[in-house]
């Protein structure tokens, strides 16, 4: 996020570390810009914060006359501040998944070849392992998978039509900040067959000035599945390979 408070540290510690694999995470809405809000005056509220309301951004990136340009600068202008942080861009998403928006993804396609755009995350989580591994959430897990079909459908036909490289499945969607050992150990073993990523809010715990929506996250516990030993230990017995998004690129010739 590279309009983010703590963009700066994040960039020296990734530079610490040579083997981390780091994406782009775009931040279109529920955020904060990387130009004046001057200068896309459609995209932000009167604070100069992207709209939080993620249904009425949606509509307004469909309809509203001239909004493509600034999504289009605005886009350019993180693809540009992530390229000046000197490390290679492993991948590229969005905040709240804003790049599964047909606008959003077909200027990401545009834009993204010249910053080294090569893999793109689809936020598809199976319904059947995502309710065999969790056992929970049963109306919201089908509601998800049924509402985001169409539009993940369309998303990897674009994506693989540009010879972008991407994930098959993901997990985290319908378990943003619970991403607790148990429920991790639950998910591998009911992974299916492909590329699936997990993804977490990993954090020693809240911070000052949070955002509100997120402060009933579990940032350590999820810190803690990630290190945890038993996680290592079943990633081995099942033979789960981790891999980057860039190793997929490279092996899928992207």
């Amino acid at each position: 996020m590279v309009a983010a408070p703590a963009t700066q540290d994040a960039v020296a510690r990734a530079s610490r570390l040579p083997s981390l694999r780091v994406g782009l995470h775009l931040v279109l809405v529920n955020g904060r810009p990387a130009l004046p809000p001057s200068r896309i005056p459609d995209l932000v509220d009167e604070r100069g914060c992207f709209f939080t309301d993620l249904g009425r951004a949606g509509v307004r990136f469909f309809f509203r006359r001239g909004i493509r340009a600034q999504l289009e600068s605005e886009i350019r202008a993180q693809f540009e501040a992530f390229a000046a942080t000197g490390l290679p861009l492993d991948h590229v998403n969005a905040q709240n998944h804003m790049h599964v928006h047909p606008t959003v993804l077909g200027l990401i396609l545009k834009v993204g070849p010249a910053y080294g755009l090569r893999a793109v995350r689809i936020p598809r989580e199976p319904f059947f392992a995502s309710w065999g591994a969790a056992r929970d959430h049963f109306f919201t897990r089908l509601g998800n998978a049924v509402l985001l079909w169409p539009w993940l459908r369309l998303m990897k036909q674009r994506l693989n039509a540009a010879g972008v490289a991407t994930n098959d499945f993901v997990f985290g969607l319908n378990d943003s900040g619970r991403m607790l050992a148990p429920r991790v150990l639950r998910i591998l073993a009911h992974l299916p067959n492909g590329v699936s990523e997990m993804y977490f809010h990993p954090a020693t715990g809240p911070w000052a000035g949070i955002d509100p929506a997120i402060a009933d996250y579990a940032f350590a516990g999820e810190l803690a599945a990630l290190t945890s030993d038993d996680t290592k230990a079943v990633l081995r017995s099942l033979k789960i390979a981790p891999a980057s998004f860039g190793e997929i690129a490279d092996r899928n010739g992207a």
